[in-house]
């Protein structure tokens, strides 16, 4: 049976290595998240994501494993934002376990963790081409709010662009 858990300190680097794979390089291409045709470089590390968790108290990294010992092969990030809204993100499944449900688990979980600590609806940010995956979060009961964010060019800890197009659209779903 499938464990959930926040993830612990010494997790760190393996989930860092985790969302690179299911995001950019070669990896990343077996499964249907690659985001390698608009960044270059990491997604994420190990020093990035502890500063993330100290910087936004009340956050958390929820792991999925397969059994009490093994590495995750599934992660999400969760945030306390404004009011009783949740910021969801960096919802990773490894791309050698891709289409099989696991990520709809996941956000399942993701959004009863934030509804069990008062939240009422869940806020995300997805880069505006990725129709696939605005498509996906759609089917999961998320809306587009019309709003938007910009992509922070020049800041390599979120990757190199490959385009001068990118921004953010924001979706929200009531819990």
């Amino acid at each position: 049976m499938p464990l959930l858990a926040p993830c612990q300190d010494h997790e760190l680097a393996d989930l860092a290595a985790l969302v690179n794979s299911a995001y950019r390089g070669e990896l990343a291409e077996k499964g249907w998240t690659s985001e390698s045709s608009l960044l270059g470089g990491q997604r994420t590390d190990e020093a990035s994501l502890r500063a993330d968790l100290a910087a936004h108290p009340g956050s958390t990294l929820l792991t999925l494993r397969d059994a009490e010992g093994d590495k995750p092969h599934a992660c999400v990030w969760l945030q306390p934002s404004e009011g009783d809204a949740w910021y969801v993100g960096m919802v990773t499944v490894s791309p050698l376990r891709q289409a099989g449900g696991i990520g709809r688990a996941l956000l399942e979980a993701a959004e009863a963790y934030a509804r069990a600590r008062g939240g009422k609806s869940m806020e995300m940010t997805v880069i505006s081409v990725r129709d696939t995956l605005i498509a996906w979060y759609e089917r999961r009961g998320y809306r587009l709010t019309g709003a938007t964010e910009p992509f922070p060019y020049g800041d390599e800890r979120f990757g190199v662009p490959q385009r001068d197009d990118l921004h953010f659209v924001i979706l929200e779903k009531a819990l």
